[in-house]
C-alpha cells in the first residue's frame, strides 16, 4: 500500500489554534484537523505546506516560522498517511475555507473536546505539551 506524505501545519496565533472540518466526503470526513494536504513529487515539505495554505485558507507563510513539531505515521487500514507536522507562527492575510470548509481558532483545552482522525493524537498530545512562543 503506498503512504500518502502530508505537510500539516499548527497554525498558532496567540494561545489559540486554528483548524479546519473535514469535509463529509473526504476520508476521516467530519472530523477536524490541521490544515495541510499532500506533498507532490519533487516538492519539499515547508513548500507544500504553503502551497496548500494558500489553496485551503487563502494565507500566505512565512516559511522561516515554520519549525518541525512531529513526524507521525499511521495505517488506516484502507491508507497509509506520514504527516510531517509543522507549527506556523507567522503568516499574512485571514485565514477563511477557501473550499467550504468550515474552521476554527481554538485553545488548546478545547482540543480535547473535538473529534480528530486517529493519526492526530500524537501531534495533539505534543501540543499539549508545547511552548510556541518565538
Amino acid at each position: 500500500m503506498k503512504v500518502v506524505n502530508v505537510a500539516v501545519g499548527v497554525i498558532v496565533k496567540g494561545e489559540e489554534i486554528l483548524l479546519s472540518l473535514r469535509n463529509l466526503q473526504q476520508h476521516q470526513g467530519g472530523k477536524w484537523e490541521f490544515p495541510g494536504g499532500k506533498v507532490e513529487t519533487g516538492e519539499q515539505t515547508v513548500d507544500a505546506l504553503a502551497r496548500e495554505l494558500k489553496e485551503e485558507l487563502l494565507i500566505d507563510i512565512d516559511k522561516t516560522s515554520c519549525k518541525p513539531l512531529i513526524r507521525v505515521e499511521h495505517d488506516y487500514g484502507d491508507k497509509q498517511v506520514c504527516l510531517d507536522v509543522y507549527t506556523v507562527t507567522r503568516f499574512y492575510g485571514e485565514p477563511e475555507g477557501a473550499e467550504q470548509q468550515e474552521i476554527r481558532w481554538v485553545s488548546r483545552a478545547e482540543l480535547l473536546n473535538l473529534s480528530f482522525p486517529d493519526a492526530n493524537k500524537a501531534i495533539l498530545e505534543k501540543i499539549l505539551n508545547a511552548n510556541f512562543s518565538a
